[in-house]
């Protein structure tokens, strides 16, 4: 067996089984296990769909079981489940990421606008928004273009989670009515003032530290090469990427 394969353990397949779809009809669905194990090895190595190696089966199978499920929910959810089991009502963190946009991912229907590509000054790009807990690990994770600000996505974002008794993010969430937001959700906000805020809040300097735990889960995302870079038209398939990557990183190891 080749050394470059990547396959899900038996904890891990135990861990996720579960809570994939089991409505199977007409003819027996192929091993869920070798389609999925071939799907992260895709996106781990960010070579494309047709590339992928045959020991995982037909690359027409790979690709069509990751696109459906996308369609259905399936790797959404999965990473929902997943991460309501371990969050943590204590310390939380927000932040954001640029994606940069590859060629490919050009022409998805609706145009980039609803497909969340974005022109900034990096160029076409895709920004993910994400709360992690007080491990680093991701526990929410929305889409925007990349040109989106920071403070308009967040309440939509931190709605998906219990409420935290500190919230860190960096100086884009320095707003008065977002920061009233979080104190009318029993949140207190520890966010830098910017430097023209001639009314500035209270900042716990000593709990700020933590805040680079979010950036470390960035980077551990974007060791999938299909996530450091956007190939996806759809919106939909990239973020069901980005879903099944945290998923596989933080919750079923």
């Amino acid at each position: 067996m080749r050394s470059n394969l990547f396959w899900l353990s038996d904890e891990q397949w135990a861990r996720m089984k579960p809570l994939l779809l089991s409505d199977v009809r007409g003819k027996e669905r192929v091993d869920d296990r070798r389609v999925i194990s071939g799907i992260l090895h895709v996106l781990k190595s960010g070579c494309r769909w047709k590339d992928c190696l045959p020991e995982y089966g037909p690359c027409t199978t790979i690709y069509k079981r990751f696109v459906r499920w996308a369609r259905r929910g399936v790797w959404e959810h999965l990473f929902r489940e997943l991460a309501r089991r371990g969050r943590s009502t204590s310390v939380q963190m927000i932040d954001s990421t640029h994606v940069k946009a590859h060629r490919s991912a050009s022409g998805g229907k609706g145009g980039s606008r609803k497909q969340a590509i974005g022109r900034s000054r990096g160029g076409r790009n895709t920004k993910i928004h994400a709360i992690a807990d007080a491990n680093g690990r991701l526990l929410s994770i929305l889409l925007t273009g990349g040109e989106a600000h920071d403070c308009p996505p967040a309440p939509r974002l931190i709605r998906r989670t219990k409420a935290a008794r500190k919230l860190l993010g960096d100086k884009a969430y320095d707003s008065a009515e977002l920061r009233q937001w979080f104190e009318d959700r029993g949140t207190r906000a520890v966010v830098p003032n910017r430097s023209n805020r001639k009314q500035p809040f209270r900042f716990e300097k000593k709990a700020y530290k933590q805040r680079h735990r979010i950036e470390n889960a960035f980077c551990r995302l974007k060791d999938f090469r299909r996530i450091a870079t956007r190939y996806d038209r759809l919106a939909r398939n990239f973020l069901a990427s980005v879903c099944l990557a945290a998923a596989n990183v933080w919750w079923i190891l």
